[in-house]
This record gives structure tokens, C-alpha cells and sequence, in this order.
């Protein structure tokens, strides 16, 4: 009954940790290429900045929003793979460490897209849409390139997560 618990906690834990994480995330994005949100996240949303009291605060809510299904994918697959440890304390630690690994990698996959964003796309890639009326297409489109990249490191992350906490308990190595 403890590990249901704990497995069921993880669930909203781990979402609302993502939804964190997207809403610290947006406000880097913000302060990079505002246009990404008011050219292109806001329609997105259907969102208008005075209903949350600014750029700032609607920036924090989409990225919340856009984020913390991620984090309740990402539980449930932690939690799923937890509940294979002997006792809810090494399942609750699995968990965090888990999660850590996850978030750890997707921020560092956010900033090599950024970085790749800034110093390699001359333009936009085959498939993406640039508003036509982007002031200063070099940041949203570097802007772009980190949201991609953060998603596909939360992916990453997860699979390394799940084999590291694998890898733990047929191995016998706590989690600590």
C-alpha cells in the first residue's frame, strides 16, 4: 500500500516539477526572443497577457501548462519502473534521482539547442514556420530550437533515468 502511495504521489509530484521547470524555461525563452510568445505561444494558447497581469506571469502559465503533462508522463514511467524496488523508502529514492537525472538533462539539452539555435540556424529549418512579422528572427528561431531540444532532452533523460534505476536494482547498487 506504501509504494501505491508513493507511486501515486510521484505522479502529481513529478508533474507539477515539470510544470516548474517549463515555467522557469519560458522565462528564459522570454528574455531571449519575446516574439516567440507574443507572435506565436500566445495565439497558440489563445492567451492575452492582461488576463494574468503581463508578459511575465502568462509567459510562467504557458510554460506550466505546456510542461506539466510531460512531467506526468515522465512519473508515470518513473513510478511504473520504482515499484519494481523492494520498499517505498528505495522506491522514493529511485524516484527522486529519477527525476533529477531527467530534469538534469533535459536543461543541458536546452541550452545546446539554444546554443546550436545561436550560433548554427541562419534560418528556419525545413518544416518550421516563422511569423511573418518577426522583428528579430536570429533569437526566435534560437528560442525554437531550445524548446525542441528540451523536449527531446526530457525524452533522453527519462530513457537514461530508467536504466540507471535499473541498472541499480538488478545490480544491487542503492540509490542514495
Amino acid at each position: 500500500m506504501k509504494k501505491l502511495g508513493a507511486f501515486l504521489t510521484s505522479l502529481v509530484l513529478v508533474a507539477v516539477f515539470a510544470g516548474l521547470y517549463g515555467a522557469l524555461h519560458d522565462q528564459l525563452s522570454f528574455t531571449i526572443a519575446p516574439e516567440y510568445f507574443t507572435k506565436f505561444k500566445y495565439d497558440q494558447f489563445a492567451f492575452e497577457p492582461s488576463w494574468f497581469g503581463g508578459d511575465r506571469p502568462t509567459v510562467a502559465v504557458i510554460g506550466f501548462l505546456a510542461t506539466w503533462w510531460v512531467g506526468a508522463f515522465i512519473g508515470l514511467f518513473l513510478g511504473g519502473t520504482a515499484l519494481l524496488q523492494p520498499d517505498a523508502p528505495s522506491m522514493r529514492r529511485a524516484i527522486t534521482r529519477g527525476v533529477l537525472v531527467t530534469l538534469g538533462v533535459a536543461a543541458v539539452c536546452a541550452l545546446l539547442g539554444l546554443t546550436y539555435g545561436w550560433f548554427f540556424l541562419n534560418g528556419p529549418p525545413e518544416g518550421w514556420r516563422l511569423p511573418s512579422d518577426v522583428l528579430d528572427p536570429h533569437a526566435f528561431l534560437s528560442v525554437a530550437s531550445m524548446h525542441n531540444a528540451s523536449y527531446g532532452g526530457g525524452v533522453l533523460g527519462l530513457i537514461i533515468a530508467l536504466t540507471d534505476m535499473e541498472w541499480r536494482r538488478t545490480t544491487r547498487k542503492p540509490i542514495k
